[in-house]
């Protein structure tokens, strides 16, 4: 069963928290599930394990706490939300793009998913469903959230908000996810990532804009 987490983000962690974090999302992905122990955590961090009970509850919740932490790093402009006009949901959309491309394919999201893909017939495994529920999941609520604001101020439009969001996640990860949980060397794909999330967001404002606030 999962731990009831209120999608925490860096703000509802306190920087020594945020470090421990970062710490233990270092051990997975130097040295796998085996090294993601309390005793090796609190080593790493130098902390205590009482610390980490105390913050994290036991190693589930402190998974937990790894995988939204994670998923918090990329923006949704939550606090630029008022007066929303078309050049800054044009900001906002690339910069999501962004933040969603370099934390897919960074080393601790390509860590978590294949140990969640190793684990998926374990009936005993909550990894996988925590990694829909804290990461993507968590990740979609707030990019959403964007698109409603966007559509309540008139620059899109759409009938279902979450059919609106797989679009926009499909046209910037499109099949790369997959292809980089398969091995290949996307570094050359890497260095194109800005270009690529541009490409993404004119494609779903063509898609789905109204046409407000561009010029003629």
């Amino acid at each position: 069963m999962l731990h009831t987490l209120e999608s925490p983000g860096p703000e509802s962690f306190s920087p020594r928290q945020n470090a421990v974090l970062e710490e233990a999302l270092r051990l997975l992905v130097s040295g796998g599930e085996k090294a993601l122990t309390t005793a090796g955590v609190a080593r790493a961090a130098n902390c205590s394990k009482e610390s980490l009970y105390k913050w994290f509850g036991d190693r589930d919740g402190l998974m937990e706490a790894m995988i939204a932490y994670q998923a918090s790093k990329v923006r949704t402009g939550d606090g630029a939300l008022a007066n929303l006009n078309r050049s800054g949901l044009e900001k906002l959309l690339t910069e999501f793009a962004n933040g969603l491309l370099d934390v897919l394919s960074g080393d601790v999201s390509l860590a978590l998913n294949r140990l969640a893909i190793g684990q998926a017939s374990r009936e005993s495994s909550q990894l996988g469903e925590m990694l829909l529920e804290r990461g993507r999941r968590q990740i979609g609520r707030r990019a959403t959230a964007l698109l409603i604001s966007a559509k309540r101020a008139g620059l899109i439009a759409f009938d279902d908000a979450n059919e609106a969001y797989e679009t926009l996640y499909g046209l910037i990860v499109r099949d790369l996810h997959v292809r980089m949980m398969l091995g290949e060397d996307i570094s050359a794909t890497r260095k194109e990532f800005g270009r690529r999330a541009e490409k993404a967001v004119n494609a779903f404002l063509t898609l789905f804009g109204t046409g407000k606030g561009v010029a003629g």
